[in-house]
């Protein structure tokens, strides 16, 4: 692929036609699917999710096997729109604001922690408040192009509620298998938004393999996470805005990880950005893992995935089998990424620091990027340009949040009945 960073070459006209108008040349958009494994292409469809190929090969409880990549051909200059690299066209997408969020800068952090180029991406603003649904968005996209209705989805909680939302907006049917442990803000979230919710008695993992029955069953499109290529795809324009934010590549970007989705989609935009000659390097991304779901952490290590019984607070990122793992690796070892795990008490604890230092309440998956900040900072160095990605609205699990705060003692009557030690919240 050429990089279009070049200077526009325009043919004289001659006198006789200099009076009439010229019919301006249609951009040009192409899309395809490259399987991420055997390189194979295939068109882009409903019908294909994985590389027929190296699906043959699947094995049960292992990560997907040839997940596929949309590789572009467009004509950009530097104020693309981040439709402009994506395989739906403009008209298909929901009226609703997926994106384009802020990237805090987070100026007490950065003073007490001495790092100045210390920023944060904030995707709890995203409509149903998480980065899922830049996924969703695509998702839903695709569904009005290709006329398909019905999408189903396997979640721990937010992909559910972000398509919920997302295809609410789109005036779609959604259905959702949801770990009966989900939190029950996520499933109260998705009923709200008109789903047909199936909780399952097991983990995301039984639900994810119940969900692909379920779609091939009843020919409905799935949005499972790194089974659809637009999922991946996606996500990849938070790396997009970044840029268009810095207006260069970051040094560092912390991505809390589960199943290596938002890990790949990451990588993905910055691949893009890459490709077209809009920056010179892919930046040093750290996957941040929780202690008690560190399938792709283990798997770097000692080169295989096995199953793992996922147990930690961050249920975002609560995964036994990551989906796109095999996708996660290849591209943390092709760009020399990092991959660092945190215990459940350094989450809770990156939860209160955000919200108390920076008034930005996350979920437990969405703080864990900070988490792995403050774990590796002494490694880094004091002038990088960083940035961490928060991922998930504090308020979509709140008996986690509680774990780390002192309701008042009593409730009053009167000022007089304040004291020094009643009623003031313990700030240490």
């Amino acid at each position: 692929m050429k990089s279009i960073l070049k200077v526009k070459y325009r043919r004289k006209r001659s006198k006789q036609h200099r009076h009439k108008e010229k019919i301006p040349r249609e951009k040009r958009r192409s899309f395809w699917y490259q399987c991420s494994e055997c390189g194979s292409k295939y068109a882009i469809s409903s019908e294909i999710m994985v590389c027929p190929r190296c699906s043959k090969f699947q094995k049960q409880n292992e990560p997907l096997r040839g997940v596929l990549e949309v590789i572009c051909d467009v004509e950009l200059t530097r104020g693309f729109k981040n439709y402009d690299f994506l395989p739906v066209e403009k008209e298909f997408l929901p009226n609703i604001s997926v994106g384009n969020t802020p990237l805090l800068e987070v100026n007490n952090l950065r003073n007490e922690l001495g790092f100045k180029n210390l920023f944060i991406k904030d995707d709890t603003c995203n409509p149903t408040n998480s980065l899922k649904d830049r996924a969703s968005y695509l998702v839903a996209g695709f569904a009005k192009k290709m006329k398909i209705n019905d999408i189903v989805v396997a979640s721990t909680g937010n992909a559910g509620s972000s398509m919920a939302g997302i295809g609410a907006s789109a005036n779609l049917n959604i259905t959702i298998f949801l770990p009966k442990s989900a939190p029950k803000a996520k499933m109260i979230q998705s009923l709200q938004y008109g789903a047909n919710v199936i909780t399952v008695d097991g983990s995301y993992d039984k639900a994810f393999e119940l969900s692909l029955e379920f779609s091939k069953k009843n020919k409905f499109l799935s949005r499972n996470t790194a089974y659809n290529p637009l999922t991946i795809e996606g996500k990849k324009t938070v790396s997009l805005e970044i840029y268009k934010v810095l207006d260069k590549s970051p040094d560092f970007v912390f991505v809390p990880t589960g199943d290596g989705a938002i890990l790949g989609g990451v990588y993905k935009g910055f691949r893009d950005l890459q490709e077209y000659g809009f920056i010179q390097s892919i930046p040093t991304i750290v996957a941040v893992q929780a202690e008690g779901s560190d399938a792709i952490r283990t798997a770097l290590r000692v080169g295989e995935f096995s199953p793992i019984e996922a147990k930690t607070i961050a249920d975002s990122i609560s995964v036994g089998i990551p989906r796109n793992g095999y996708y996660a690796i290849k591209q943390l070892k092709k760009y020399d990424g990092k991959c660092i795990t945190v215990s459940d008490d350094e989450i809770l604890f990156a939860q209160k620091e955000l919200s108390s230092k920076e008034g930005l309440f996350t979920e437990p998956a969405g703080a864990t990027a900070f988490a792995g900040f403050v774990k590796m900072k002494k490694e880094l160095p004091k002038d990088a340009t960083i940035v961490l990605l928060a991922t998930g609205n504090g308020l979509k699990d709140i008996d986690s949040a509680m774990k780390m705060i002192e309701f008042p003692k009593k409730a009053i009557t009167s000022i007089e009945e304040l004291s020094t030690t009643e009623n003031v919240n313990n700030e240490e």
